[in-house]
């Protein structure tokens, strides 16, 4: 009842809310702290909380209700015209198209999972019986292999582990009259990607497939290393799932084919390879795109599967973008003498700067280092990116740090610095970060909300518009932003269970334990007793506690303040960091804004 309330009137219960709630008085301020705004950023109140839940679940069902209702069984809402999207059967080498809508309710299907997050049991189930009854993969459209991978697959992995789960580890989702459909899309997917694999010298797949007639005549043979070599968890997770091992082997004989291509004198992979000569023809070497989610998918891989050899390939891969790609002073604590750090493209042959552009995949980076346990340097990397964020109200899609300014200025609702946001929160619990989030919520909001839905700014610095609403906004963006938010969901309740994709697809880790075809965990059979959360208290619930007690008290208590961190880095394990700090000091944050040309200390 409670889900169908709040799904009735949304915007009603955001007004009702912040009516409820009074001025929140703060604790007294800090007396060796001068600066109201560092001092502001260093606390989010519970009220501050729920404004920023109630205001992403709106944003997300915003998105989703209208994608339903204007543009499904397409891929794709264009939500100025309020019409659907889907393959460009007119124009085939359209790829900015083609390779992400396949004719298969894109958008339907990669949102799964984010119904979950959302607590959303209802919209859910009717969602997955939606897609068992009407998706189809037997369609005469040519996809980009990992695009595909990563979105309809990697979502139909998560949501069958979901719908599957008797234990109910992330809500009441199981449904007793499920019966493995969505594995079974899965699995005709990867059947009819199989022939990328076949016919090619190195193993290496084709870019490209199509999903009735296969690699068809003039199917170019260069392909991007991470679009390759990010298979390993949706195909890992489907062998697992399937009891058939050659979708994971074939991953990994790519990943072990790629690795064996590096440079021997820099340690680094270029971006482009011949699948028939195994030869590189793009030698740029960075972490955006083209290799962004190898290395990802690198740590990832140990994280999810415990192979100890992707930890020793992610390490030494690790050591040598340090070595090679890092610039500026070392630290970014301490002083601002210097440079602030920054990662460029190199030339993969010798490590030289190859331009002066990085581009908005870069963003997600921090939050690979927050997961290998290099939180200093992932902070670092994260406010540069955050303050190119801050000079245009979104982030564009490459950005020459030379110049100072947008290389390619369009911004497609990307999701990568709330994914490092949100990572950088988890593992600091830093208040910063949920303001940093709530102004991206509150970005996105006034700069790309329009009739139907939110659309692509086509130039960040005249904010003008494209119609079209990307499957990962509501797949990524929404699910990262509002789980950095919700504390108790039970997606952060057991976040030492699962593990993201890079679609921000929700996977168990599997580690050390033997498959399964419908248990959401692989458990140990000597103990098959699982704890199960207790939603006493998310997303919706915790919105209706918090308008309750507004009407109570006038003032947040000391102990409804988030509470105070540690910040943990390879350097030290045990770093305490006063209660009111920021992540860096004050004075190298505004060094790093002003060298964007942000004036003065205008911090949000």
């Amino acid at each position: 009842q409670v889900l169908k309330w709040w799904r009735g009137g949304r915007t009603t219960m955001i007004l009702v809310l912040l009516l409820l709630m009074p001025a929140v008085a703060l604790p007294a301020k800090n007396p060796f702290l001068a600066d109201e705004n560092e001092w502001r950023l260093s606390h989010f109140s519970a009220s501050q909380r729920a404004a920023a839940l109630a205001k992403a679940r709106e944003m997300f069902y915003f998105g989703y209700d209208n994608y339903m209702r204007w543009a499904w069984p397409a891929d794709e809402l264009d939500p100025i015209h309020c019409t659907g999207r889907g393959h460009d059967h007119a124009r085939p080498d359209n790829i900015n198209i083609n390779d992400v809508l396949g004719d298969y309710s894109l958008t339907l299907v990669d949102t799964l999972d984010t119904l979950a997050v959302m607590g959303d049991e209802s919209s859910f189930k009717q969602a997955v019986r939606l897609v068992t009854n009407t998706v189809s993969f037997d369609r005469n459209t040519t996809v980009q292999v990992f695009e595909t991978t990563i979105r309809m697959m990697g979502s139909l992995l998560s949501a069958h582990l979901i719908a599957s789960d008797e234990t109910r580890l992330l809500g009441d989702f199981f449904m007793p009259d499920y019966e493995g459909e969505l594995l079974d899309l899965a699995r005709d997917l990867a059947v009819r990607l199989m022939p990328a694999f076949e016919g090619t010298a190195t193993g290496i797949p084709y870019p490209r497939v199509n999903l009735q007639r296969g690699v068809l005549p003039g199917t170019i043979n260069e392909t991007c290393t991470a679009g390759a070599g990010s298979l390993i968890l949706e195909f890992g997770l489907l062998s697992k799932l399937t009891d058939d091992p050659i979708y994971a082997s074939l991953a990994r004989r790519i990943n072990g084919k790629l690795w064996k291509m590096r440079n021997e004198q820099t340690g680094l992979l270029g971006n482009v390879v011949d699948i028939q000569s195994g030869t590189w023809t793009g030698h740029v070497s960075g972490l955006g795109a083209g290799l962004d989610s190898f290395y990802e998918y690198m740590l990832k891989a140990f994280i999810m599967f415990g192979e100890e050899e992707d930890l020793h390939m992610f390490n030494e891969a690790y050591a040598a973008i340090q070595s090679n790609m890092r610039r500026g002073r070392v630290s970014c604590t301490g002083t601002t003498r210097g440079e602030h750090p920054i990662y460029v493209n190199v030339d993969a042959r010798d490590g030289s700067t190859a331009n002066s552009w990085i581009d908005a995949l870069q963003a997600a980076f921090p939050a690979v280092q927050t997961l290998a346990g290099d939180v200093e340097e992932a902070i670092c990397h994260h406010l540069l990116y955050y303050g190119i964020w801050k000079k245009f109200g979104v982030l564009p899609e490459r950005y020459n740090w030379l110049q100072k300014a947008p290389d390619v200025a369009f911004y497609p609702l990307r999701p990568e610095l709330a994914e490092s946001t949100y990572h950088l929160y988890r593992a600091t619990r830093n208040p910063y970060y949920l303001h940093v989030g709530a102004e991206i919520l509150e970005s996105i909001d006034e700069i790309t909300r329009v009739q139907c839905g939110f659309a692509t700014v086509h130039d960040v610095r005249t904010r003008g518009l494209e119609d079209r609403m990307e499957s990962f906004f509501l797949s990524e963006t929404m699910k990262y932003l509002y789980l950095l938010f919700d504390e108790l969901n039970p997606v952060n309740v057991h976040s030492e269970r699962l593990i993201f994709s890079t679609e921000g697809h929700i996977f168990p880790v599997t580690r050390k334990k033997p498959p399964s075809q419908d248990s959401w965990e692989w458990r140990d059979s000597k103990n098959t007793q699982r704890d199960t959360v207790s939603i006493r208290e998310h997303g919706v619930d915790l919105l209706r506690r918090l308008a309750r007690e507004a009407t109570e008290k006038s003032t947040v208590d000391e102990d409804t303040i988030v509470s105070p961190y540690l910040r943990k880095s390879n350097e030290s394990c045990s770093t305490p960091i006063g209660r009111f700090e920021l992540p860096i000091e004050k004075d190298a944050m505004a060094a790093v804004f002003e060298s964007l040309g942000i004036e003065g200390n205008s911090w949000l």
